[in-house]
């Protein structure tokens, strides 16, 4: 679960990060109410999960009550990307002597925590590791030797911090740490951390995401939940259990495990299609939840064709054909569908989908060659 920014930044509060006080609104007069609580300068901020909102006109400063009114009233209700703001936070304006980047996360492929800092903030970390990967100080952090003072100390001053922010910036480092581990969250970042003319470090800006897997241990993310913007595709998924990643193509894919469910995205990219999203149904594929799976498709307007991706393992081919044509049934789909079907009893799975299949409903033996059938029933160029 991804937060917005001033969730972010009650966050980091609750392990004693330094944050700018501020607090949200949603009207222009709770706006108003707030910068004069607050006391000028102060910024107001959309919330939106979604960069580039300075360049969108998100982020202005205000110097008195008539500009903070005039801000907030264009902020609010401004589309950025896509993303209609709502609600925007009020934080106290700070003076900035420089700016730097620091984050934890998760390195897969090292299997271990990563942490990385670096003394150019303000920008995005990809533009950074692009133009200069040097200028990212990494660190790979064991979880069982855990992160402390002298770990930080070290890696600000590899990532040639400022001398007067590094006792500042490494506080601020192990309490992100712990933020990260204690609070269960996949990614917790700061860009800004910024160093201020009186030395002191505190973070502008605040990016968190939740690990839902550790949900059962946080009764309060569940006010949290509600108020994340989710595209009307990923709500239906979600309250249908599923697995559900959109994406910008124009094939549908439904498959049962995320690596076959990967796999078949990566098929669909070699034989020239563009997959509209990623959807994993699970270990089972049942009638309701391949008419489930079917329903989220539909309501994507970009898709021209379905690709139905199954293997059979626990779940019996005869049985997963039958969930999918009594799905059929139920759902009324505008796309043609070409189904895979391989695994445990998939002669008798293709059996009963040929005995229901049409120019609508293809079955064919292997991915790549359901793979490229979607994607030409799609109006792609195969490969």
């Amino acid at each position: 679960m991804d937060l917005y920014e001033y969730q972010g930044k009650q966050y980091f509060a609750r392990f004693d990060i330094p944050v700018s006080p501020g607090a949200t609104a949603d009207t222009v007069e709770e706006a108003v109410a707030v910068a004069e609580r607050i006391g000028y300068p102060v910024v107001v901020k959309a919330q939106v999960q979604v960069g580039g909102r300075g360049k969108a006109g998100g982020v202005k400063l205000a110097s008195d009550r008539d500009e903070a009114e005039a801000h907030a009233r264009s902020i609010l209700g401004l589309d950025i990307k896509g993303h209609v703001v709502r609600r925007v936070w009020i934080e106290r304006a700070s003076d900035i002597a420089r700016e730097y980047y620091a984050s934890f996360t998760l390195d897969r492929s090292a299997k271990d925590h990563l942490c990385m800092v670096s003394a150019r903030g303000g920008v995005d970390i990809e533009q950074v590791a692009a133009e200069e990967p040097g200028a990212i100080a990494r660190r790979h952090v064991d979880p069982l030797d855990g992160f402390g003072i002298e770990e930080a100390r070290a890696v600000v001053a590899e990532a040639g911090l400022d001398e007067e922010a590094r006792d500042g910036a490494a506080e601020v480092l192990v309490k992100l740490y712990r933020c990260y581990v204690e609070g269960d969250a996949d990614l917790v970042e700061i860009n800004p951390l910024v160093l201020t003319p009186d030395g002191r470090v505190h973070a502008l800006d605040a990016k968190v995401t939740l690990d839902d897997s550790a949900a059962f241990r946080h009764p309060e993310w569940a006010e949290w939940a509600n108020l994340e913007e989710l595209d009307p595709r990923d709500r239906l998924a979600r309250e249908k259990g599923l697995q559900y990643v959109g994406l910008d193509g124009y094939v549908g894919i439904i498959a049962n495990g995320a690596g076959l469910a990967m796999s078949t995205c990566d098929v669909v990219e070699q034989v020239g299609g563009k997959p509209a999203n990623f959807l994993d149904v699970g270990g089972g594929a049942s009638a309701d939840v391949m008419a489930s799976a079917l329903e989220v498709i539909n309501t994507d307007e970009k898709v021209k064709a379905i690709f139905v991706n199954i293997f059979g393992g626990i779940t019996r081919g005869e049985e997963v054909a039958n969930g999918i044509v009594q799905a059929l049934g139920r759902v009324d789909i505008a796309a043609p569908i070409v189904i895979r079907l391989d695994g445990t009893n998939a002669e008798q799975g293709r059996a009963i989908l040929e005995e229901h299949g049409s120019d609508r409903v293809l079955s064919l033996p292997t991915m790549l060659e359901a793979a490229r059938r979607a994607t030409e029933l799609a109006g792609g160029v195969v490969r």
